[in-house]
Protein backbone atom coordinates (compact mmCIF):
# COMPACT_ATOMS: atom_id res chain seq x y z
CA UNK A 1 0.00 0.00 0.00
CA UNK A 2 1.51 3.21 -1.11
CA UNK A 3 1.85 6.05 2.03
CA UNK A 4 -0.80 8.24 -0.15
CA UNK A 5 -3.33 5.55 -0.18
CA UNK A 6 -2.76 4.71 3.25
CA UNK A 7 -2.85 8.62 4.44
CA UNK A 8 -6.33 8.57 2.69
CA UNK A 9 -7.49 5.20 4.24
CA UNK A 10 -7.10 7.45 7.98
CA UNK A 11 -9.08 10.40 6.72
CA UNK A 12 -11.87 7.96 6.11
CA UNK A 13 -11.82 6.81 9.49
CA UNK A 14 -11.49 9.68 10.91
CA UNK A 15 -14.47 10.57 9.65
CA UNK A 16 -16.47 7.73 10.50
CA UNK A 17 -15.39 7.40 14.10
CA UNK A 18 -14.88 9.67 17.29
CA UNK A 19 -11.93 11.09 17.90
CA UNK A 20 -9.24 9.76 20.83
CA UNK A 21 -8.65 12.02 23.68
CA UNK A 22 -5.32 13.57 23.00
CA UNK A 23 -2.30 12.06 24.68
CA UNK A 24 -1.27 14.47 27.30
CA UNK A 25 1.85 16.28 26.28
CA UNK A 26 5.34 15.81 27.96
CA UNK A 27 5.80 18.93 30.57
CA UNK A 28 8.90 21.03 29.56
CA UNK A 29 10.72 22.69 32.51
CA UNK A 30 10.97 26.19 32.15
CA UNK A 31 14.58 27.64 31.29
CA UNK A 32 16.11 29.41 34.48
CA UNK A 33 16.31 32.78 32.40
CA UNK A 34 18.64 35.52 34.17
CA UNK A 35 17.95 33.44 37.90
CA UNK A 36 20.16 30.91 37.22
CA UNK A 37 23.10 32.95 35.51
CA UNK A 38 24.40 34.00 39.12
CA UNK A 39 25.68 29.83 39.63
CA UNK A 40 26.61 29.13 36.21
CA UNK A 41 28.50 32.37 35.97
CA UNK A 42 30.04 31.70 39.64
CA UNK A 43 30.82 28.14 38.14
CA UNK A 44 32.81 29.41 35.82
CA UNK A 45 34.41 32.32 37.21
CA UNK A 46 35.41 29.90 40.45
CA UNK A 47 36.89 27.42 37.73
CA UNK A 48 39.08 30.05 36.03
CA UNK A 49 40.41 31.21 39.42
CA UNK A 50 41.52 27.92 40.50
CA UNK A 51 43.20 27.20 37.27
CA UNK A 52 45.11 30.66 36.61
CA UNK A 53 45.57 30.80 40.40
CA UNK A 54 47.72 27.46 39.68
CA UNK A 55 49.07 27.88 36.47
CA UNK A 56 51.01 31.61 37.92
CA UNK A 57 52.62 29.52 40.66
CA UNK A 58 53.10 26.33 39.46
CA UNK A 59 56.69 26.75 37.67
CA UNK A 60 58.24 27.87 41.02
CA UNK A 61 55.79 24.70 42.81
CA UNK A 62 57.26 22.35 41.03
CA UNK A 63 61.11 24.09 41.14
CA UNK A 64 61.14 24.72 44.73
CA UNK A 65 58.63 21.90 46.34
CA UNK A 66 59.61 19.33 43.99
CA UNK A 67 63.01 20.44 43.41
CA UNK A 68 62.55 19.44 39.60
CA UNK A 69 65.05 21.03 37.32
CA UNK A 70 63.92 23.85 34.42
CA UNK A 71 63.47 21.29 31.88
CA UNK A 72 61.36 18.85 33.56
CA UNK A 73 59.56 21.48 35.10
CA UNK A 74 58.55 22.76 31.79
CA UNK A 75 57.62 19.58 29.96
CA UNK A 76 55.25 18.78 32.88
CA UNK A 77 53.46 22.16 32.20
CA UNK A 78 53.89 22.20 28.84
CA UNK A 79 52.46 18.59 28.67
CA UNK A 80 49.63 19.34 31.38
CA UNK A 81 48.37 22.60 29.09
CA UNK A 82 48.49 20.57 26.00
CA UNK A 83 45.65 17.78 27.76
CA UNK A 84 43.91 20.88 29.20
CA UNK A 85 43.48 22.44 25.98
CA UNK A 86 42.31 19.01 23.96
CA UNK A 87 40.20 17.57 26.45
CA UNK A 88 37.11 20.58 25.84
CA UNK A 89 36.86 18.99 22.51
CA UNK A 90 35.92 15.73 24.22
CA UNK A 91 33.66 17.42 26.59
CA UNK A 92 32.29 19.00 24.22
CA UNK A 93 31.38 15.95 22.17
CA UNK A 94 30.06 14.45 25.10
CA UNK A 95 27.90 16.94 26.15
CA UNK A 96 26.46 16.92 22.44
CA UNK A 97 26.38 13.58 21.66
CA UNK A 98 25.13 11.79 24.84
CA UNK A 99 24.91 13.18 27.82
CA UNK A 100 24.32 16.78 27.85
CA UNK A 101 25.74 19.51 28.81
CA UNK A 102 23.90 20.03 33.04
CA UNK A 103 25.70 16.17 33.78
CA UNK A 104 29.28 16.89 32.13
CA UNK A 105 29.25 20.63 34.25
CA UNK A 106 28.13 18.56 37.23
CA UNK A 107 30.80 16.16 37.14
CA UNK A 108 33.46 18.20 35.52
CA UNK A 109 32.96 20.77 38.62
CA UNK A 110 33.12 17.89 40.96
CA UNK A 111 36.46 16.74 39.72
CA UNK A 112 38.04 19.87 40.00
CA UNK A 113 36.81 19.78 43.49
CA UNK A 114 38.87 17.03 43.59
CA UNK A 115 41.80 18.44 42.27
CA UNK A 116 42.02 21.22 44.18
CA UNK A 117 41.41 19.37 47.65
CA UNK A 118 44.30 16.95 46.18
CA UNK A 119 46.70 19.70 45.55
CA UNK A 120 46.14 21.53 49.07
CA UNK A 121 47.03 17.70 50.22
CA UNK A 122 50.09 17.42 48.51
CA UNK A 123 51.15 20.93 49.92
CA UNK A 124 50.06 20.01 53.16
CA UNK A 125 51.32 16.88 54.63
CA UNK A 126 54.74 16.06 54.31
CA UNK A 127 54.41 12.94 53.31
CA UNK A 128 52.75 13.74 49.95
CA UNK A 129 55.86 16.38 48.29
CA UNK A 130 59.60 15.67 49.11
CA UNK A 131 61.64 16.79 51.78
CA UNK A 132 62.42 20.54 52.20
CA UNK A 133 66.16 21.59 50.95
CA UNK A 134 69.02 23.60 52.67
CA UNK A 135 69.82 27.01 50.40
CA UNK A 136 73.41 25.00 49.77
CA UNK A 137 72.32 22.02 48.65
CA UNK A 138 69.70 23.80 45.88
CA UNK A 139 72.97 25.32 44.85
CA UNK A 140 74.47 22.33 44.28
CA UNK A 141 71.19 20.55 42.93
CA UNK A 142 71.66 17.97 45.46
CA UNK A 143 67.93 18.08 46.70
CA UNK A 144 66.10 14.84 47.02
CA UNK A 145 63.28 14.66 44.22
CA UNK A 146 59.83 13.41 44.18
CA UNK A 147 58.89 9.61 44.81
CA UNK A 148 56.93 7.75 42.38
CA UNK A 149 54.07 7.42 44.78
CA UNK A 150 54.56 11.31 45.22
CA UNK A 151 54.46 12.18 41.79
CA UNK A 152 51.54 9.86 41.10
CA UNK A 153 49.78 12.18 43.66
CA UNK A 154 50.89 15.05 41.89
CA UNK A 155 49.63 13.25 38.35
CA UNK A 156 46.52 12.76 40.03
CA UNK A 157 45.66 15.90 41.52
CA UNK A 158 46.29 17.68 37.47
CA UNK A 159 44.18 14.99 36.04
CA UNK A 160 41.08 15.77 37.92
CA UNK A 161 41.81 19.53 37.15
CA UNK A 162 42.14 18.58 33.66
CA UNK A 163 38.86 16.23 33.88
CA UNK A 164 37.10 19.65 35.10
CA UNK A 165 38.42 21.78 32.29
CA UNK A 166 37.50 19.80 30.10
CA UNK A 167 33.95 19.52 30.54
CA UNK A 168 33.43 23.17 32.26
CA UNK A 169 34.79 25.29 29.75
CA UNK A 170 33.26 24.47 26.77
CA UNK A 171 29.75 23.91 28.46
CA UNK A 172 29.10 26.65 30.77
CA UNK A 173 28.78 29.32 28.43
CA UNK A 174 26.71 27.23 25.71
CA UNK A 175 24.84 25.85 29.17
CA UNK A 176 23.64 30.01 30.21
CA UNK A 177 22.29 30.18 26.33
CA UNK A 178 20.15 27.49 26.87
CA UNK A 179 18.47 29.28 30.00
CA UNK A 180 17.01 31.74 27.79
CA UNK A 181 16.39 29.70 24.28
CA UNK A 182 16.50 25.67 25.09
CA UNK A 183 15.79 25.05 21.60
CA UNK A 184 19.12 26.40 20.63
CA UNK A 185 21.17 22.92 20.73
CA UNK A 186 22.79 22.30 17.12
CA UNK A 187 23.71 18.46 17.93
CA UNK A 188 27.32 17.57 17.81
CA UNK A 189 29.54 19.05 14.41
CA UNK A 190 32.26 16.89 15.42
CA UNK A 191 30.17 13.38 14.56
CA UNK A 192 28.60 15.30 11.45
CA UNK A 193 32.56 16.21 10.24
CA UNK A 194 33.74 12.53 10.89
CA UNK A 195 30.53 11.11 9.37
CA UNK A 196 31.39 13.46 6.36
CA UNK A 197 34.86 12.47 5.78
CA UNK A 198 33.66 8.09 6.14
CA UNK A 199 31.14 8.40 3.68
CA UNK A 200 33.62 10.71 1.41
CA UNK A 201 36.15 7.46 1.78
CA UNK A 202 33.34 5.11 0.84
CA UNK A 203 32.26 6.62 -2.35
CA UNK A 204 35.63 7.56 -3.36
CA UNK A 205 35.35 5.81 -6.58
CA UNK A 206 32.16 7.67 -7.51
CA UNK A 207 31.75 10.56 -10.11
CA UNK A 208 30.22 13.35 -8.60
CA UNK A 209 29.72 14.94 -12.55
CA UNK A 210 25.80 14.31 -12.83
CA UNK A 211 25.37 12.86 -9.63
CA UNK A 212 22.34 13.58 -7.50
CA UNK A 213 23.70 15.25 -4.28
CA UNK A 214 21.78 14.60 -1.08
CA UNK A 215 20.68 18.59 0.25
CA UNK A 216 17.71 18.30 3.08
CA UNK A 217 16.09 21.81 4.26
CA UNK A 218 17.70 22.88 7.67
CA UNK A 219 14.80 22.38 10.29
CA UNK A 220 17.28 21.99 13.69
CA UNK A 221 16.63 24.37 16.52
CA UNK A 222 13.85 27.42 16.59
CA UNK A 223 16.52 29.85 14.13
CA UNK A 224 17.06 28.97 10.59
CA UNK A 225 20.44 29.12 9.76
CA UNK A 226 21.52 30.10 6.01
CA UNK A 227 22.43 26.87 4.30
CA UNK A 228 26.13 26.87 2.54
CA UNK A 229 26.17 26.65 -1.54
CA UNK A 230 27.93 23.85 -2.95
CA UNK A 231 31.48 24.70 -3.98
CA UNK A 232 33.71 23.51 -6.29
CA UNK A 233 36.82 23.69 -3.15
CA UNK A 234 37.70 20.28 -2.23
CA UNK A 235 35.92 18.27 -4.86
CA UNK A 236 36.68 14.90 -3.17
CA UNK A 237 34.72 15.62 -0.66
CA UNK A 238 31.15 16.08 -2.54
CA UNK A 239 31.60 12.69 -3.22
CA UNK A 240 29.96 11.99 0.65
CA UNK A 241 26.45 13.50 -0.78
CA UNK A 242 26.22 11.39 -3.59
CA UNK A 243 22.81 9.82 -3.48
CA UNK A 244 22.53 5.82 -4.29
CA UNK A 245 20.06 3.59 -4.18
CA UNK A 246 18.39 2.49 -1.00
CA UNK A 247 20.29 5.79 0.76
CA UNK A 248 17.31 7.77 1.98
CA UNK A 249 14.08 7.20 3.17
CA UNK A 250 10.86 7.13 1.10
CA UNK A 251 10.31 10.05 3.78
CA UNK A 252 13.77 11.50 2.13
CA UNK A 253 15.51 11.42 5.41
CA UNK A 254 18.82 9.30 5.45
CA UNK A 255 19.18 5.59 6.03
CA UNK A 256 22.75 5.56 7.76
CA UNK A 257 24.63 9.41 8.35
CA UNK A 258 27.79 7.47 8.05
CA UNK A 259 26.98 6.79 4.42
CA UNK A 260 25.55 10.40 3.39
CA UNK A 261 26.33 13.37 4.36
CA UNK A 262 24.28 16.51 3.28
CA UNK A 263 26.10 19.23 0.96
CA UNK A 264 25.44 21.45 4.31
CA UNK A 265 27.76 18.79 5.99
CA UNK A 266 30.29 18.93 3.22
CA UNK A 267 30.45 22.13 3.15
CA UNK A 268 31.47 22.79 6.85
CA UNK A 269 34.11 20.47 7.20
CA UNK A 270 35.87 22.50 3.71
CA UNK A 271 35.23 25.66 6.35
CA UNK A 272 37.41 23.82 8.48
CA UNK A 273 40.34 22.89 6.28
CA UNK A 274 40.27 25.94 4.45
CA UNK A 275 41.46 27.39 7.99
CA UNK A 276 43.88 24.57 8.79
CA UNK A 277 46.69 26.51 6.85
CA UNK A 278 46.03 29.64 9.31
CA UNK A 279 46.06 27.65 12.26
CA UNK A 280 49.24 26.39 11.82
CA UNK A 281 50.86 29.87 11.62
CA UNK A 282 49.71 29.72 15.22
CA UNK A 283 51.29 27.52 16.83
CA UNK A 284 55.02 28.80 16.33
CA UNK A 285 53.56 31.86 17.95
CA UNK A 286 52.37 30.48 20.83
CA UNK A 287 55.58 28.84 21.35
CA UNK A 288 57.07 31.76 22.05
CA UNK A 289 54.05 32.66 24.39
CA UNK A 290 53.96 29.76 26.82
CA UNK A 291 57.97 30.94 27.64
CA UNK A 292 56.36 33.50 29.85
CA UNK A 293 54.98 30.83 32.21
CA UNK A 294 57.98 28.56 32.14
CA UNK A 295 61.60 29.95 31.55
CA UNK A 296 60.77 33.64 32.34
CA UNK A 297 59.64 32.74 35.74
CA UNK A 298 63.14 30.76 35.94
CA UNK A 299 64.67 33.79 35.34
CA UNK A 300 62.53 35.99 37.84
CA UNK A 301 64.01 33.58 40.43
CA UNK A 302 67.76 34.59 39.80
CA UNK A 303 66.83 38.28 39.93
CA UNK A 304 66.73 41.19 42.09
CA UNK A 305 62.86 40.88 42.91
CA UNK A 306 62.02 43.37 46.03
CA UNK A 307 60.31 46.76 45.06
CA UNK A 308 61.13 48.68 48.18
CA UNK A 309 62.88 47.44 51.58
CA UNK A 310 59.55 45.00 52.45
CA UNK A 311 58.49 43.92 49.83
CA UNK A 312 59.46 41.25 47.25
CA UNK A 313 57.30 40.42 44.20
CA UNK A 314 56.63 36.62 43.51
CA UNK A 315 58.37 35.00 40.57
CA UNK A 316 55.00 33.57 39.61
CA UNK A 317 53.27 36.88 38.97
CA UNK A 318 55.79 38.41 36.86
CA UNK A 319 53.35 37.47 34.03
CA UNK A 320 51.03 40.11 35.21
CA UNK A 321 53.00 42.47 33.51
CA UNK A 322 51.63 40.89 30.33
CA UNK A 323 48.15 40.95 31.53
CA UNK A 324 47.93 44.27 32.93
CA UNK A 325 49.38 45.50 29.07
CA UNK A 326 46.97 43.27 27.30
CA UNK A 327 44.16 45.31 29.38
CA UNK A 328 45.43 48.89 28.46
CA UNK A 329 46.05 48.25 25.08
CA UNK A 330 42.49 46.53 24.14
CA UNK A 331 40.58 49.62 24.79
CA UNK A 332 43.28 51.61 23.09
CA UNK A 333 43.29 49.44 20.04
CA UNK A 334 39.42 49.14 19.67
CA UNK A 335 38.55 52.96 20.72
CA UNK A 336 41.20 54.73 18.64
CA UNK A 337 43.16 53.08 16.46
CA UNK A 338 40.83 51.21 14.45
CA UNK A 339 38.79 53.95 13.95
CA UNK A 340 42.28 55.94 11.84
CA UNK A 341 43.25 53.11 10.21
CA UNK A 342 39.40 52.18 9.03
CA UNK A 343 39.61 56.14 7.48
CA UNK A 344 42.57 55.05 5.63
CA UNK A 345 42.22 51.59 5.16
CA UNK A 346 38.45 51.69 4.14
CA UNK A 347 38.45 48.04 5.90
CA UNK A 348 35.61 47.63 8.88
CA UNK A 349 38.56 46.28 11.41
CA UNK A 350 40.81 48.91 10.21
CA UNK A 351 43.72 46.15 8.87
CA UNK A 352 42.46 42.69 7.98
CA UNK A 353 42.52 39.72 10.29
CA UNK A 354 45.38 37.93 8.46
CA UNK A 355 47.23 41.01 8.73
CA UNK A 356 46.64 41.17 12.49
CA UNK A 357 47.84 37.85 12.61
CA UNK A 358 50.75 38.69 11.01
CA UNK A 359 51.60 41.52 13.37
CA UNK A 360 51.36 38.82 16.18
CA UNK A 361 54.00 36.73 14.72
CA UNK A 362 56.62 39.83 14.41
CA UNK A 363 55.65 40.82 18.00
CA UNK A 364 56.47 36.86 18.94
CA UNK A 365 59.82 37.74 17.41
CA UNK A 366 60.51 40.79 18.83
CA UNK A 367 59.72 39.30 22.21
CA UNK A 368 62.09 36.47 22.04
CA UNK A 369 64.88 38.59 20.75
CA UNK A 370 64.06 40.91 23.43
CA UNK A 371 64.11 37.88 26.28
CA UNK A 372 67.59 36.44 24.51
CA UNK A 373 69.27 40.19 25.03
CA UNK A 374 68.16 40.15 28.82
CA UNK A 375 68.85 36.90 29.15
CA UNK A 376 72.54 37.29 28.46
CA UNK A 377 72.58 40.55 30.78
CA UNK A 378 70.93 38.68 33.51
CA UNK A 379 73.36 35.88 33.25
CA UNK A 380 76.76 37.81 33.07
CA UNK A 381 75.79 40.04 36.30
CA UNK A 382 75.35 36.84 37.85
CA UNK A 383 78.08 35.47 36.68
CA UNK A 384 80.47 38.60 37.04
CA UNK A 385 79.17 39.11 40.73
CA UNK A 386 79.10 35.64 41.93
CA UNK A 387 77.11 35.34 44.84
CA UNK A 388 76.06 32.64 47.00
CA UNK A 389 72.88 32.21 45.88
CA UNK A 390 73.28 32.81 42.37
CA UNK A 391 71.10 35.71 42.35
CA UNK A 392 72.23 38.65 39.93
CA UNK A 393 71.62 42.08 41.46
CA UNK A 394 69.39 43.27 38.65
CA UNK A 395 66.28 44.31 39.09
CA UNK A 396 63.28 41.97 37.49
CA UNK A 397 61.52 44.66 35.69
CA UNK A 398 64.21 44.10 32.99
CA UNK A 399 61.82 41.18 32.52
CA UNK A 400 58.79 43.95 31.40
CA UNK A 401 59.93 44.52 27.92
CA UNK A 402 59.83 40.41 26.63
CA UNK A 403 56.64 40.70 28.89
CA UNK A 404 55.10 43.81 26.73
CA UNK A 405 56.34 42.74 23.57
CA UNK A 406 54.87 39.20 24.34
CA UNK A 407 51.35 40.98 25.49
CA UNK A 408 51.12 42.66 22.22
CA UNK A 409 51.92 39.46 20.34
CA UNK A 410 48.83 37.66 22.08
CA UNK A 411 46.48 41.03 21.49
CA UNK A 412 47.31 41.10 17.88
CA UNK A 413 47.80 37.21 17.44
CA UNK A 414 46.08 34.93 19.58
CA UNK A 415 42.99 37.11 19.64
CA UNK A 416 43.06 38.11 15.68
CA UNK A 417 43.24 34.48 15.43
CA UNK A 418 40.11 33.99 17.44
CA UNK A 419 38.32 36.46 15.95
CA UNK A 420 39.05 34.77 12.49
CA UNK A 421 37.62 31.72 12.91
CA UNK A 422 34.58 33.22 14.27
CA UNK A 423 34.14 35.35 11.20
CA UNK A 424 34.83 32.02 8.70
CA UNK A 425 32.24 30.21 9.86
CA UNK A 426 29.55 30.00 8.98
CA UNK A 427 26.49 30.43 12.11
CA UNK A 428 25.77 27.13 12.90
CA UNK A 429 29.61 26.36 13.31
CA UNK A 430 30.68 29.32 15.73
CA UNK A 431 31.38 27.27 18.61
CA UNK A 432 34.39 25.82 16.55
CA UNK A 433 36.44 29.10 16.62
CA UNK A 434 36.94 27.92 20.32
CA UNK A 435 37.79 24.06 19.38
CA UNK A 436 40.35 25.58 16.76
CA UNK A 437 42.16 28.10 19.56
CA UNK A 438 42.25 25.04 21.49
CA UNK A 439 43.72 22.98 18.91
CA UNK A 440 46.28 25.31 17.87
CA UNK A 441 47.35 25.90 21.82
CA UNK A 442 47.14 22.44 22.66
CA UNK A 443 50.00 21.60 19.59
CA UNK A 444 51.84 24.89 20.34
CA UNK A 445 51.94 23.57 24.33
CA UNK A 446 53.51 20.01 23.05
CA UNK A 447 55.73 21.56 20.58
CA UNK A 448 57.41 23.61 23.29
CA UNK A 449 57.64 20.25 25.35
CA UNK A 450 59.21 19.05 21.98
CA UNK A 451 62.08 22.03 21.38
CA UNK A 452 63.08 21.89 25.39
CA UNK A 453 63.54 18.24 24.75
CA UNK A 454 65.70 18.53 22.27
CA UNK A 455 67.69 21.30 22.25
CA UNK A 456 68.10 19.72 26.24
CA UNK A 457 69.41 16.56 24.25
CA UNK A 458 71.24 17.48 21.71
CA UNK A 459 73.31 21.10 23.37
CA UNK A 460 76.10 20.09 26.31
CA UNK A 461 77.97 17.58 24.66
CA UNK A 462 81.65 17.47 23.38
CA UNK A 463 82.52 19.48 26.50
CA UNK A 464 80.07 22.72 25.93
CA UNK A 465 78.00 23.94 28.19
CA UNK A 466 74.31 22.55 28.30
CA UNK A 467 72.29 25.67 26.80
CA UNK A 468 69.39 24.36 29.40
CA UNK A 469 70.89 23.03 32.51
CA UNK A 470 69.90 23.09 36.28
CA UNK A 471 71.45 25.64 37.08
CA UNK A 472 69.94 28.92 34.58
CA UNK A 473 73.31 30.97 35.08
CA UNK A 474 75.71 27.79 33.96
CA UNK A 475 73.10 27.10 31.23
CA UNK A 476 72.24 29.41 27.36
CA UNK A 477 68.57 30.13 28.07
CA UNK A 478 69.25 33.12 25.43
CA UNK A 479 70.60 30.68 22.72
CA UNK A 480 67.06 28.42 23.57
CA UNK A 481 65.21 32.15 22.65
CA UNK A 482 67.01 32.67 19.74
CA UNK A 483 66.12 29.81 18.28
CA UNK A 484 62.44 30.08 18.84
CA UNK A 485 62.83 33.94 17.45
CA UNK A 486 64.72 31.73 14.36
CA UNK A 487 61.35 29.61 14.01
CA UNK A 488 59.16 32.60 14.15
CA UNK A 489 60.94 34.35 11.41
CA UNK A 490 60.41 31.27 9.08
CA UNK A 491 56.75 30.92 10.29
CA UNK A 492 56.29 34.79 9.21
CA UNK A 493 57.60 33.55 5.47
CA UNK A 494 55.23 30.33 5.66
CA UNK A 495 52.56 32.92 6.63
CA UNK A 496 52.81 35.40 4.05
CA UNK A 497 52.43 32.62 2.00
CA UNK A 498 49.26 30.87 3.35
CA UNK A 499 47.50 34.15 3.83
CA UNK A 500 48.44 35.58 0.13
CA UNK A 501 46.16 32.55 -1.18
CA UNK A 502 43.55 32.27 1.27
CA UNK A 503 40.32 33.76 0.00
CA UNK A 504 37.79 35.36 2.82
CA UNK A 505 34.09 34.02 3.25
CA UNK A 506 32.69 37.42 1.83
CA UNK A 507 34.94 37.06 -1.64
CA UNK A 508 33.90 33.36 -1.94
CA UNK A 509 30.14 34.10 -1.49
CA UNK A 510 30.54 37.05 -3.34
CA UNK A 511 32.19 35.21 -6.79
CA UNK A 512 29.69 32.78 -6.26
CA UNK A 513 27.12 35.28 -6.65
CA UNK A 514 28.78 36.88 -9.76
CA UNK A 515 28.90 33.16 -11.70
CA UNK A 516 25.40 32.61 -10.58
CA UNK A 517 24.61 35.90 -12.19
CA UNK A 518 26.45 34.87 -15.38
CA UNK A 519 24.95 31.64 -15.53
CA UNK A 520 21.38 33.39 -15.61
CA UNK A 521 21.85 36.03 -18.14
CA UNK A 522 23.77 33.47 -20.97
CA UNK A 523 20.65 31.37 -20.16
CA UNK A 524 18.25 33.92 -21.13
CA UNK A 525 20.57 35.53 -24.04
CA UNK A 526 19.53 31.72 -25.42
Amino acid sequence: MSPRSSLQQNEVEKAHHHHDPPLPKPVQRKPGGWRSMPYILGNESFERLASIGLVANFTVFLMTVFHMNQVSASNVINIWYGINNFLPLIGAFISDAYVGKFWVIAFSSFATLLGMVTMTLIVALPKLHPPSCARQQALLNQCEGATTRQFGFLVLALGFLSVGTGGIRPCSLPFGLDQFDPTTDEGSIFSGMAQTLVAAYKKRNLQVEKAMLYDPPMTKGTYQFQKLPLTNRFRYLNKAAIILDGETNPDGSRVSCWNLASIQQVEEVKCLIKVIPILVSGVICYTALVQQWTFTVSQALKMDRHLGPHFQIPAGSIGVISMITIGIWLPIYDRILVPSLRKITKIESGITLLQRIGIGIVFSILAMIAAAMVEKKRRDSATSHNRPDGVAPLSVMWLAPQLILMAFAEAFNLLGLLEFYYKEFPDNMKSMSTAMFCVMAGVGNYLSSALVTTVHKVTGKHGRPNWLAADINVGRVDYFYYVIAGLGVLNMGYHLIVSSQYQYKEKIQGSEEESKLDIELNASKK
